[in-house]
């Protein structure tokens, strides 16, 4: 019996792994991934065998609970199993039913942490999730629940919701209704860590106008102190952006 070592690979391009992510990669036989990563990663471990176990929002997705018994089968098969997650393992990344389902049967495991989604938006955007004096608490949350439902909430200085780009009007008006100023600022940043990344600012008021800009596109939402633009970000990003023309207040 072998054992799994779950990966961080971070949001977007295969440079984002970690040193030490890389390293094991390197050394799979099995390699369980999702659909988030980079492709370009397979040439790290070239002789391992990789399978696609990807969730999409919407649209295919492979069951979690074949996923756990998949990730089983081949830690009993193989000494050396990969389970390569887009972003950070334990951020949104379902870890938790993935080690209960190895620890059932006994099976040892490593978790390499990885950057989280999160943080390549506020890099891309050149916006800090974390201010001094005005933004001292962050939440991360999803944009949809586990049945399907849209929520928003107001909770921290700054909010990040994950999985939004399909719901950003819908998600503008719940953010309303959680009790968020019309003009507070939100940053949207879709494909974060692509060379090929969007960021839009806007402000609640205006959040739906966010909707074809990022069409189509994993897209990360950034409300509050962390979505509002840092006295000299303004020069220092080259990625394609869309800008809110509408004054702070």
């Amino acid at each position: 019996m072998g054992r799994v070592v779950f990966i961080g690979a971070g949001p977007g391009a295969a440079d984002l792994i970690t040193v030490r992510g890389q390293r094991l990669l390197a050394q799979a036989q099995v390699v369980l991934f999702d659909a988030l990563t980079d492709p370009a990663l397979r040439a790290i471990a070239p002789d391992a065998r990789w399978i696609d176990v990807g969730k999409r929002g919407f649209g295919h997705a492979t069951g979690q609970q074949a996923i756990n018994a998949l990730l089983v089968a081949q830690a009993q098969a193989h000494d050396r199993v990969v389970r390569l997650k887009g972003g950070d393992p334990s951020i949104f990344g379902r870890l938790e039913e993935e080690l209960q389902a190895l620890a059932a049967v006994g099976i040892g495991f490593e978790i390499v942490p990885g950057v989280t989604s999160a943080l390549a938006a506020a890099a891309e955007a050149a916006r800090p999730l974390t201010r001094r004096g005005s933004g001292r608490t962050v939440s991360f949350t999803t944009a949809m629940t586990h049945l399907g439902a849209l929520q928003a909430r107001r909770t921290a200085d700054t909010e990040v919701f994950y999985m939004a780009g399909l719901q950003l009007p819908a998600l503008a008006a719940k953010l309303l209704e959680a009790g968020w100023p019309a003009d507070a600022p939100v940053s949207v940043v879709s494909r974060a860590g692509w060379p090929d990344a969007i960021v839009s600012e806007h402000r609640v008021a205006t959040l739906a106008d966010a909707g074809a800009l990022h069409a189509g596109r994993p897209a990360v939402v950034t409300v509050g102190a962390g979505g509002a633009p840092a006295a000299a970000s303004s020069p220092g990003t080259d990625k394609a952006q869309g800008a809110d023309p509408t004054p702070a207040t």
